[in-house]
């Protein structure tokens, strides 16, 4: 069961992470315990979220080795908010490039680009990457930053 914590519930937290068209950033232990991060496209979905990569990425080696993550969804202007958590992950295929292609429909409106056409190749192999979330916490910081976004 997730924990939820900060400054919105968990429904506001979830609307967020719905509507949010932003890169979630996971951070991961590589085999000498050493930290890496990545950002990635998500969706959030029943609780879950499912990032797609090519199967060859450091982050799928660094994954299979330990399935312990944390990450964060947060906007980059200001008033700054978002959550921010931890979990662990699961790896599966991304059979068909399903995962991938609503990912470009999400951050990019189709796949009608160049970069949809060869990133969705039958020649990549695409890695379904499940975050659960075992805590979130979220925070708003519009309240103390009015005065400068309303500046």
């Amino acid at each position: 069961m997730t924990e939820f914590s900060g400054a919105w519930t968990r429904e506001e937290v979830e609307s967020f992470l719905e509507e949010a068209t932003i890169p979630i950033r996971i951070a991961c232990h590589r085999p000498d315990e050493s930290l890496w991060m990545v950002a990635l496209w998500y969706r959030y979905r029943d609780g879950y979220f499912e990032c797609a990569t090519w199967a060859k990425a450091d982050v799928v080696t660094y994954l299979r080795n330990d399935s312990e993550v944390a990450f964060e969804v947060s906007v980059n202007e200001p008033p700054y908010r978002g959550v921010r958590g931890n979990g662990s992950v699961g790896l599966s295929r991304d059979e068909d490039k399903a995962l991938l292609g609503d990912l470009f429909e999400r951050y990019l409106g189709g796949t009608d680009s160049e970069l949809a056409s060869w990133l969705l190749s039958p020649e990549r192999d695409e890695v379904r990457i499940r975050v659960r979330p075992r805590r979130v916490y979220s925070w708003d910081y519009t309240e103390r930053m009015r005065e400068v976004t309303e500046g």
